[in-house]
């Protein structure tokens, strides 16, 4: 199975529900406005990678009020993701982007370091690590203004950077 290497989400749901998963993104995605979205299954059960034509970030804004208006739009979506930068899925890479993210990350602000992997032999801690020290801010585990959320997906790593609530979990904003 091809990865879809240009995606800006990531959509998980159950294992065995990504066709159903896969066709309900398209049909979300359409709803919001995206003419020709375009929904991948990956090689890790119940993760699937979409490229949208809107601003990842804004397009889980639009998803939420989506939810909002019609929650039966969201049978098999468990979360959606925005990713903004792809890169191959090595430390110097991850650690680049995450210094360019870094930047936008205030002087007064505080952030954490996220990392979700699949596929790979690289540790937590090393992903942290080498993208934390190119990083000049405060930490904070706890509650931080900003978020860089690494994911590794196999060869490939998206990277955001996210302030709380960027990632549209349906079953937290449906209780």
């Amino acid at each position: 199975m091809q990865l879809l290497e240009d995606f800006n989400l990531l959509i998980t749901c159950s294992r065995g529900q990504e066709e159903d998963a896969r066709i309900e993104t398209l049909a979300v995605l359409k709803q919001i406005g995206d003419p020709n979205p375009i929904v991948e299954k990956t090689n890790v059960r119940g993760l699937l990678t979409a490229k949208t034509s809107i601003d990842p970030v804004e397009a889980i804004n639009k998803l939420r009020d989506l939810l909002k208006e019609r929650p039966v739009a969201f049978l098999y979506i468990k979360r959606a993701i925005p990713i903004q930068k792809i890169v191959r899925t090595d430390l110097g890479e991850i650690a680049r982007v995450a210094s360019e993210l870094g930047e936008k990350i205030g002087e007064e602000e505080t952030f954490r370091i996220t990392v979700e992997k699949r596929h790979t032999d690289l540790k937590t801690m090393e992903i942290i690590e080498a993208a934390a020290s190119k990083i000049d801010r405060k930490v904070n585990l706890d509650n931080p203004d900003k978020i860089i959320l690494i994911e590794v997906i196999g060869p490939l790593t998206g990277i955001s950077l996210l302030r709380q609530g960027d990632v549209l979990s349906t079953e937290k904003e449906l209780r």
